[in-house]
């Protein structure tokens, strides 16, 4: 960090929040696919469930905006799970 950058802990905490909540709907996708549920259809009840919790939150327009960009970053590898980048 430089002299003239700042570090924001409310980033820290949005970051440690993200990773807890992903954890947790991890956690559940698993859980799901051992009780003997399509690991196709987890996914998919798990994107429903997350798009109804944006548009509550956002809206509609605001979350047909966001999805927008979901072509280009699945494509970028950004949910792209690499062996070598598991802990």
């Amino acid at each position: 960090m430089t002299e003239f950058e700042t570090h924001d802990p409310a980033l820290d905490s949005d970051q440690e929040a993200k990773r807890a909540a992903l954890s947790y709907v991890s956690e559940a996708f698993a859980e799901g696919c051992l009780d003997g549920l399509d690991g196709d259809c987890m996914a998919q009840a798990a994107l429903f469930a997350a798009f109804q919790e944006l548009v509550q939150t956002y809206g509609e327009e605001a979350t047909a905006r966001y999805a927008e960009g979901f072509p280009e970053r699945i494509r970028g590898g950004t949910y792209t799970v690499r062996p070598d980048a598991r802990h």
